[in-house]
């Protein structure tokens, strides 16, 4: 069942005191924030089948969320490095796609046809197999996303689980991720821009202009990309320069907390 209003209010008011002291281990980077300021974040997702891709990934500058797939070959190594390195990592989980062709199943993908057990079962070994994760987002899902009784599942299983937050990639129009997610009392976001649809350099940079001028218009935004080497490229060249155009890079954690911020300060103007 959903958390109740006051009990939900409750529950994320715990979790964003502990996402405020989020410190990573290793390297005792906390997250900046600066209230005032437009931030994005920024995840690069499919992580975990490429060492070379991956440690690049790893490699670029600022707090960029890591998102690995929970059985590529070098998925387990890369989580470590990235944690080490600062970066938050999270569980790219394989959801049912609407699409034949990337709908078919694979290792770790929930689907329609699960049994609760066996939905409860296959979330419990994707998390288990991603170390120092903070939170999720769907790959692909466009079919598993859009129906509400496969995601109540998922939110009772994150809900379970603890301390864990869900970004809707948003694969779908038709999603209810977010929703459910928010019903459930998870800690929740969702993707504002796709960097690389069309992964040629060209367009990644005017894919990253967009997430930026979202963040100016809307206060924060999300964006997701892969491990391309288009994107790559463009994400090298702008967060050496991000902080100059006065948009600050957080993690995603930083950016829920920053938006429920917001979001309060808002509301609590409406009622003066």
């Amino acid at each position: 069942m959903p958390l109740p209003a006051v009990l939900w209010r409750f529950v994320f008011a715990l979790w964003l005191a502990g996402a405020a002291l989020n410190t990573f281990a290793g390297t005792n980077q906390v997250t900046p924030l600066h209230s005032g300021r437009p931030a994005i974040a920024l995840i690069i997702d499919d992580m975990g089948n490429q060492h070379g891709r991956g440690q690049r990934v790893i490699d670029l500058p600022g707090l960029v969320a890591c998102s690995f797939l929970p059985y590529g070959a070098f998925t387990d190594m890369l989580a470590r490095r990235a944690h080490s390195s600062g970066k938050e990592v999270m569980l790219h989980l394989p959801m049912q796609a609407v699409e034949p062709d990337t709908g078919s199943r694979q290792e770790g993908m929930l689907t329609l046809d699960m049994t609760q057990g066996q939905f409860m079962d296959e979330f419990k070994r994707a998390i288990a197999a991603v170390p120092y994760v903070s939170g999720l987002n769907n790959h692909m899902g466009s079919l598993l996303t859009r129906h509400p009784g496969s995601m109540a599942w998922l939110m009772q299983a994150i809900g379970s689980h603890g301390g864990l937050f869900f970004v809707d990639s948003r694969t779908t129009k038709a999603t209810v991720a977010q929703q459910l997610a928010t019903e459930y009392g998870v800690p929740n976001i969702e993707r504002k821009v796709f960097l690389d649809n069309l992964p040629e350099t060209t367009a990644v940079h005017a894919q990253f202009r967009k997430l930026l001028v979202r963040a100016r218009n809307e206060g924060t935004a999300l964006g997701i990309g892969h491990p391309y080497p288009a994107t790559l490229q463009v994400l090298e060249e702008e967060l050496a320069h991000l902080d100059a155009q006065g948009v600050q890079l957080l993690t995603v954690t930083s950016l829920i907390e920053l938006q429920a911020t917001r979001r309060s300060t808002w509301q609590a103007s409406l009622s003066r």
